[in-house]
Order: C-alpha cells, then structure tokens, then sequence
C-alpha cells in the first residue's frame, strides 16, 4: 500500500477551458433571460396602449431570436458537461481500477466493484441538471437588484423568499445528510450479506440452513427498509415544504405587484414581469433542492473515492526489470495479515538456492500461506527483507516479475474467459505455450475432451468446471512459460489420483529445468519428490531437513 495525496476532481484542472465556456454559456443563458420580462413590461406598457403592430411584431422577432441564443447556450453547456463527466471518468477509471485491486490485495472487500459504482454516481450528477443550479446562482443578487429597480418592495420580497428557499436547502441538507449516508452504508451492507448467502447456496441448501438465513436477512432488511422510509418521508416533506414556497412565491408576488399597480407606484407590465423574474430570479435555489438527495450521493461517492485513492494512491516506478534465477532469501522476516496487529510469522531466516524443490508443512494457523503470500510480495511485511535474486521483491516491477512467477493459490477462481486465455494470463495467447503448460500439468488430454477444447469459455470464476478441473487448469496457468519460480499453495487439495500424479510429474520436470518451486502440501506423495522441508509451528521455523534425512526416514 503507499501512501499519497489525490484527487478526484484533480483531472478538473486540465479542462479549464471546458469550465471557462460552460460558465460563459451560463452568463449569455441568464443575461437573456431578462428578454422575457422585459418583452413583458414592453407589450403591456407599450404596445397594448399604442396598439403598434411593428413594435409588437419587430419585438417578438427579437426575442425569439435572443431566446434561439438562449437554447442554443444550453445545448452547448449541456454537451460540454457530459463532455467533462466522460473526460472526468476516462481521466481516473484506471487510477481508480489500480487502487481498488490494491485495496483488494490489502483486504478484499465485499464489494470490489464499489470504486466504479461511486464514479458512474459522479459523473451522472455531473452531467444532469443539478449542476446547473450551480452555475445559475451567482446571478441570484442580479435578479434580486433587477427587481429591486422595478419597485424596493419587490426586491425585499425577492431577499426573503431566497434566504426562505436557502433555509429549507440547508436543513434540507441538515436533516438528511448524515441519515442518506447512513442508508447507503446500510444497503450496501444488505446487498453485500446476500450475495454471501448466494455464494454458498449448495450448502445452505444441503444443511436446511435457508430458513434461519431467509428470516434472519428478512429481519435485517426491513429494519433497513423501515430506515429508509423515514428518510424518503423526510425528502417528500422537504419537498413539498419547497413546492408550497414555489406556488406561494408566485401569488405572494403577484399580489404584491397588484397592490403597487392599485396605489400607482407600479404599471401592470412590470407586475407581470417582476412574477415572471421573481421565479427565474429562486429556480437556482428550487433546483438545489430537488437536486440534493443526487448531491449528497456524489458527495459521498466522492468522499470514497478520495478515501481510496489517498490511501493506495499508484504512484509509477521505475523497478527492477531482469531475467530471474530463482534465488529465494529470506531475512529477520516478520509478517502479519491486514487488520491484524500480532505478528503471523516472527523473525523467519531462510535461503532456497535456485532449482530447489521445498515444501512447506506444518499445523493450521502457523503461517504457511502468509509464508508463501511474504515471498511473492503479497502482503508488506512488517519488519525484515524479502529477496528474490538479492534484490527485495518490493524494488521489482510488479508485471515483469509476474511474468516470471508462477503461482497457484489455496482458493482457485478462473476468470471469465477461455481455457487458452486463462493459461496464457489474459495476454497475447501463445499456443504452443499453452499446449507446453496444458501437457505439463496433465491436463491437454481433459481440455481437448471440452467442447471447443482450448477455445471453451469457462464462465465467471470457472463456475462451469469442477473444482479439480479447475485446479489443474489453474496449475497449467502457474507453469505457463516455465517460470523461474513457481509457488503451489496446497496445489492438490481437489485433485484425484490421476491429478496427483501429474502434479508429481510436473514438478519433478520443474526440478529437471532447474526451477526453484515451493510448495504447500500435506501429501507424502507429493514431499517424496521434494528436496527441503520446512516445517512451521507458530509462526516460527521448526526444522528444515534436507533430502537424505528424508529418504531415510520414509
């Protein structure tokens, strides 16, 4: 994980143009929305009392046009914010798809794909008619000043009804923040706990577990549903607490207006233009608060990202770049887990010479897997070095050094794609490689059994494979390219006999190709053809016994 300083709207400064013309659309869009009011005040105190045609008709072509201008400013700061949203999007999806796959190596998470949920959030406020409000609302005291000119007692009327408006925006924002955010969190949590009942359906199923589990998610669904409808009935009043401003604003203005018209300190043009200028002058504030619920969701969304983005911010490297021996050295090595303050692995010394075959065995919980997760570079270390060739495996770049690792974990999931294209690691598919790896894990024969062999889709996670298939497919896609070193972490947990036999071959041909593999396991089948082994207990080395000391003592 590194530590760095990012921004989400950082991508922003590099589109100050964009912002530049949107905000000038924005000032030609409010200056001519003046046009209507005063295309008002000249029909009813010009034209209606002179009865001129040309005035009427050649100001009517004026206006049309000016409010042509108007639509036409619109479109285009319309089109340049979802210009700027996609550019925004397009500008961090790949820091935020890097962080969020450290964030997973870190902790996984429940649900991964949160980042780009949060992004789309953003970039649809971004793009939708909230945002407007935004640009709008400095032409308020405009408005406010232009009524003012009409008559003071309109201007005073339009000063009490935007700090009215404000006062319902900002308990508006008072009142449902914290609730809104808190909604979220929960339905996230909801959504998250389901999906791990569903992920286990088989055994629910088979252990009659999905009564208890359907009343207790039941229970928990509707406390959150109940939560959430005290947060709606709290939006639909806020709602229509700002509908009766809007309705009342309108009649208390026009009545207004007809109190100076009767007194003679207003004509009846201006009192229907001030009406007209009166609700032009609020829309910024009206809008604010039908856009607020949208607002705090790309709030929230944000403050997530940002979060993200400072805690495994992906700074470029220049690493280590070079062909690998197979070298393994391991120093004072001190290892824990995320979220886990006590160490898993205290003070590990240990040096596997290149080609050496080492297995690695010991009771649950003594550390093998966080052994093997230390070497690969999986998870930082606490104190001490790792080394691979004598150069610590955090100083190497990570995708070049993927290259020349194999590695076939305890929990094996294929992606979505084709057999070929698992093997190959999703890169260019070299099929001779394929084949070579396929064979060497013993699995050519089964692949080209499959319906359309190596060209076969697998399904998320391999879903359509048994478990042993798609160990052994995923153990041709450790051996793909003969990596230097190559780590098998309980490599034959799914694996029938004519599988562990396979994986004996493979690794005696990986020792014959001098490559240097550790391995977890159990099986004495598979520690027979092993050089070293390790024996782990509480996180500490009890014994390394070479090869001799274990011929003899089978």
């Amino acid at each position: 994980m590194k530590q760095g300083n990012s921004s989400i709207f950082g991508i922003f400064s590099y589109m100050k143009r964009e912002l530049l013309v949107v905000a000038l659309f924005s000032f030609v869009v409010n200056l001519l929305m003046l046009a209507p009011s005063l295309y008002m005040l000249q029909v009813f105190d010009r034209v209606l009392v002179s009865q001129n045609l040309l005035t009427l008709v050649s100001s009517t072509i004026i206006l049309v046009f000016l409010l042509s201008v108007v639509a036409f400013s619109e479109w285009g700061r319309s089109r340049l914010l979802v210009r700027i949203g996609i550019r925004m999007d397009q500008g961090v999806n790949q820091r935020l798809f890097q962080s969020g796959f450290q964030a997973q190596l870190d902790q996984p998470q429940p649900n991964p794909s949160q980042p780009i949920t949060d992004l789309t959030n953003i970039r649809q406020f971004l793009t939708g008619n909230g945002v407007f409000a935004f640009f709008d609302l400095p032409w308020l005291p405009i408005y406010i000043g232009v009524l003012y000119l009409l008559h003071p007692l309109l201007g005073y009327l339009g000063v009490i009804f935007g700090c009215v408006m404000g006062l319902v925006a900002w308990l508006s924002h008072r009142l449902s923040a914290k609730p809104m955010q808190n909604v979220q969190h929960s339905w996230t949590a909801v959504s998250n706990d389901q999906q791990g009942k569903f992920r286990n359906a088989e055994s629910i199923e088979v252990l009659g577990m999905f009564g208890a589990l359907q009343q207790s998610w039941w229970q928990r669904y509707m406390q959150q549903f109940l939560v959430q409808g005290k947060v709606d009935r709290l939006g639909r009043n806020m709602g229509a607490l700002s509908k009766f401003l809007r309705h009342s604003k309108q009649s208390i203005a026009l009545g207004a207006g007809a109190w100076l018209v009767i007194h003679g300190e207003l004509t009846p043009g201006a009192m229907i233009a001030s009406n007209v200028l009166m609700t032009r002058a609020l829309q910024p504030i009206d809008m604010i608060v039908n856009a607020w619920k949208g607002f705090v969701t790309a709030r929230t969304s944000h403050t997530r990202l940002q979060q993200l983005l400072e805690n495994y911010a992906v700074e470029p490297e220049a690493g280590v770049d070079q062909p690998l021996n197979g070298d393994i050295e391991l120093i004072d090595l001190t290892a824990t887990a995320a979220n886990r303050e006590e160490p898993i692995l205290y003070q590990l010394s240990l040096h596997v010479q290149p080609g050496t075959v080492m297995a690695v065995v010991g009771p649950s919980g003594s550390g093998k897997s966080t052994l093997v997760r230390s070497i690969l570079g999986l998870w930082p270390h606490v104190q001490g070095r790792v080394q691979l060739d004598g150069t610590p495996v955090e100083a190497w770049d990570r995708i070049e050094l993927g290259h020349q690792l194999g590695y076939l974990p305890q929990d094996v999931e294929l992606m979505n794609g084709s057999i070929a294209q698992n093997i190959a690691r999703f890169g260019e598919v070299d099929s001779e490689q394929v084949i070579q790896a396929a064979k060497l894990a013993g699995v050519h024969e089964m692949v080209l059994r499959f319906p359309h062999g190596y060209d076969m889709v697998v399904g998320e996670s391999g879903g359509i494979l048994s478990a042993g298939q798609r160990q052994r497919i995923a153990l041709a896609r450790a051996l793909y390219g003969m990596p230097p070193i190559v780590v098998l972490d309980e490599p034959n947990a799914n694996l029938d006999e004519a599988g562990e036999v396979a994986l004996v071959q493979a690794i005696q041909q990986l020792k014959q190709q001098h490559r240097t593999v550790i391995l977890v396991t159990h099986r004495k089948s598979i520690i027979s053809v092993t050089d070293q082994l390790l024996t782990l207990e509480n996180g500490k080395i009890h014994s390394i016994q070479q090869r001799p000391v274990l011929h003899k003592e089978k």
